[in-house]
């Protein structure tokens, strides 16, 4: 291994990340804007906690067509979990239990995914075949998902090169997890079976950076199309990281973009010091072949313990074994991530194979401070025959689970003889990881024999393709040649009024600048007011730009207009419409310079001031503010009379 360091996050740069041999690619799984569900025609984004039934289920692995086994689906069937499935009767029907055939694929998510894929420049596919993907999380009641390839081998411009899309599936959306504790694992199935796409990058990206800016020009391009849904838990992206000497580990589930970054350095930097800590062991002659462990129990060592959490456990009758490491000593210390350690994985390993949710769930030798006495530690090491040179750890729980931690312990300490295990990993919040699954193979994907394969003709491609949005980056230079602030360019690309403001600016003749600022600025500012922003439709804008091109409106009465079509629930037409006669204004102008009269201000202008911030709250973009001030001071000139 190469004698560099990590420096921290910030410090890092690219020919850093190129000395380690940083690679990353994206698998973005983005959800569909559809009225049904994939494969039945059961309603789609429709969220409630609520439920009428609760369905228990225990999974169990199947034969490939090849006669193998994948190893998740082991590695879960390991755990004897057992799966709650929480059931809204409006949103489930007994396709998602497996207890009726599946529909025909949804025309109008198959649509949308095409569209996205002739976006990607994808070869599209001619012939569709639906395959089924083995979950044995119990993410999908079941234990498989339907899946398909729409397109391959895409590409899509970033900086001065190409991203590679390796493919384009579409397929069902599993779950939402509401608990995990011990053996059991409970599921809400409202968003089950909601038809999103997966993207999948080739590992192109060169530093983390790269990985995050990658995954929103992605986000733009599909959301330009207006067919996806948007919001928390819409679009998850898993991220692929590798470095030299490494393997690709994939991190599972990160919810924002901004994340990325920190997660695949403290990703990149564990396999790092992984190959260092296999080089470690190496060098104490502990290899694949040489590595030696044993375990059993001890728990009658430990019946007068004071260390609390093991006091407690055997209080509850629960039993507790311990596990030699031969030539491990101090190595379960040596830093992985950021603030983290190799214990943490073995830990992991226990936690989530084990069911030992718990923690802490493991005490070692290498801190023996941190729990156990001396004298304990000695009765230990000499029941497990332990030599200076040596590790022991220490797990408990009930019996089958314990013995059953025992044994990943020994699993995870011989894997870190090779290195880095091909894992699935968790997100955390602090931005490092934790173990998940064993990354999935090819043995778990077979044919759907449900589904019959389905033509994709070059004549819906083409009229797919007559309805796809500009490109993004062509959009984008197009609004910054016409002079679109900087600021609300990737805004307005991704707005669903950006064919409006094409319209405003070609046809009516309106200002760029104007345009943008009312269709890509405005609803935020009704937003912060707490105005119902959302209701404000296309005919509503394209009426206020109307307006103001026409010359009935003045540009600064646009935002005042757009608040009272929301709080009057009245039409652009209408309030228009109702204008604001000369008369009106007239007397508005007497009755406020009189109600000031007799008010005491600290300046002289103050009182003008006051007076044109109630008249223009009123009739902004209706009269002419200049001829309003000077009717104003005249009258204030006047006293008020």
């Amino acid at each position: 291994m190469d004698d560099f360091l990590f420096k921290p996050f910030d410090e890092m740069t690219p020919a850093d990340y190129a000395r380690v041999g940083f690679k990353s690619g994206l698998e973005i799984h983005q959800q569909l804007y559809t009225a049904k569900k994939l494969f039945c025609r059961c309603p789609a984004g429709h969220y409630s906690p609520k439920y009428d039934a609760e369905i228990l289920r225990h999974m169990r692995p199947t034969l490939s067509e090849l006669g193998e086994y994948d190893g998740t689906a082991l590695m879960e069937f390991k755990t004897k979990k057992e799966i709650i499935y929480r059931i809204n009767r409006e949103t489930v029907c007994t396709y998602e239990m497996d207890d009726t055939p599946p529909f025909m694929i949804n025309e109008d998510a198959l649509d949308i995914a095409l569209g996205i894929g002739l976006l990607y420049d994808c070869i599209m596919v001619d012939e569709l075949h639906i395959a089924r993907k083995q979950y044995l999380d119990g993410s999908i009641p079941t234990g498989f998902q339907r899946t398909t390839i729409v397109g391959v081998d895409g590409k899509i411009p970033y900086k001065d090169r190409s991203i590679r899309i390796v493919q384009l599936g579409l397929e069902e959306d599993a779950c939402r997890e509401v608990s995990d504790v011990g053996h059991r694992r409970i599921y809400r199935t409202d968003r089950l079976g909601m038809p999103l796409i997966e993207t999948v990058t080739a590992p192109d990206m060169k530093t983390p950076h790269e990985a995050a800016e990658v995954a929103q020009v992605l986000r733009r391009i599909v959301r330009s199309t207006g067919r996806v849904r948007t919001g928390l838990g819409a679009a998850r992206e898993d991220v692929n990281v590798s470095v030299t000497g490494g393997t690709r580990v994939e991190i599972k589930g990160v919810p924002r973009i901004p994340r990325i970054p920190l997660l695949t350095y403290n990703e990149a930097l564990r396999q790092w010091n992984l190959l260092r800590l296999r080089d470690e062991l190496a060098r104490r002659s502990v290899v694949t072949a040489t590595f030696s462990s044993s375990s059993e129990e001890v728990t009658k060592h430990l019946k007068k313990t004071h260390y609390l959490p093991l006091e407690t456990a055997l209080a509850n009758g629960m039993s507790v074994y311990g596990v030699r490491l031969n030539g491990f000593r101090d190595l379960l210390r040596w830093q992985t991530q950021t603030d983290t350690f190799f214990n943490q994985e073995i830990s992991d390993r226990v936690r989530v194979i084990a069911c030992l949710t718990t923690l802490p769930n493991i005490i070692h030798s290498d801190s023996p401070g941190e729990s156990l006495t001396s004298a304990e530690w000695g009765m230990i090491k000499k029941a497990l025959c332990a030599r200076d040179g040596d590790t022991v750890v220490i797990v408990w729980g009930p019996e089958a689970d314990a013995r059953l931690g025992a044994q990943e312990i020994s699993i995870r300490a011989k894997e870190a003889t090779i290195g880095i295990p091909s894992e699935t990993r968790q997100a955390l919040k602090d931005g490092t990881n934790g173990f998940e699954r064993i990354l999935p193979g090819p043995d778990r994907m077979y044919p759907d024999t449900d589904l019959p394969p389905k033509r994709i003709t070059a004549e819906r491609l083409e009229a797919i393709r007559a309805t796809l949005p500009p490109r993004i980056v062509t959009r984008e230079r197009w609004y910054e040649e016409i002079g679109v602030p900087r600021d609300l360019v990737p805004v307005l690309s991704l707005s669903k009024f950006a064919d409006l403001f094409e319209t405003a600016v070609k046809d009516g003749g309106l200002s760029p600048k104007l345009a943008a600022l009312v269709l890509a600025q405005y609803p935020k500012r009704l937003k912060r007011k707490g105005l119902p922003w959302r209701d404000l439709d296309e005919a509503s804008l394209s009426a206020a730009l109307e307006a103001v091109r026409s010359g009935r409106l003045r540009k600064e009465g646009i935002l005042p207009l757009l608040e009272r079509v929301l709080t009057e629930r009245r039409t652009v037409a209408e309030i228009l419409s109702a204008g604001a006669p000369e008369g009106d204004v007239v007397r508005e102008i007497d009755e406020i310079a009189a109600g000031l009269a007799s008010r005491t201000f600290s300046t002289p202008a103050g009182a003008g001031r006051r007076a044109m911030g109630l008249i223009m709250a009123k009739w902004r973009g209706f009269i002419d503010a200049a001829e309003a001030a000077r009717r104003l001071d005249a009258r204030l000139a006047q006293g008020g009379r």
